[in-house]
């Protein structure tokens, strides 16, 4: 049994949780979902909406310096375009913030 959900009701469960709500901004969870959307239509499987799961598995930045100091990795991600050699990069639009996959 699932349900489907659209960006809006996704964005609203995060926004309305107490506890979530702070996890990722507007503009990052639009791009969380996305790139879960995108994911689901290459792989052409089904994603479980597990909000719990995505806080653990997944963090916005709101720049790359904040990423480094959370990290300490000036020395093995100097740029962006290196940490996407890592892990997956999600980019906001029109910032300077993104989403990692944790590793």
């Amino acid at each position: 049994m699932k349900d489907t959900i659209n960006k809006n009701q996704f964005i609203n469960w995060f926004r309305s949780n107490e506890q979530y709500k702070n996890n990722f901004s507007y503009e990052g969870l639009s791009a969380l979902f996305d790139y879960l959307e995108e994911m689901e239509e290459s792989t052409g499987e089904e994603l479980d909406f597990d909000p719990v799961a995505l806080c653990c598995e997944y963090s916005e930045y709101d720049s790359f310096e904040e990423f480094q100091e959370d990290y300490d990795g000036k020395e093995l991600y100097p740029t962006l375009d290196d940490l996407e050699d890592y892990t997956t990069v999600i980019r906001i639009k029109n910032s300077d913030s993104f989403i990692i996959q944790q590793f």
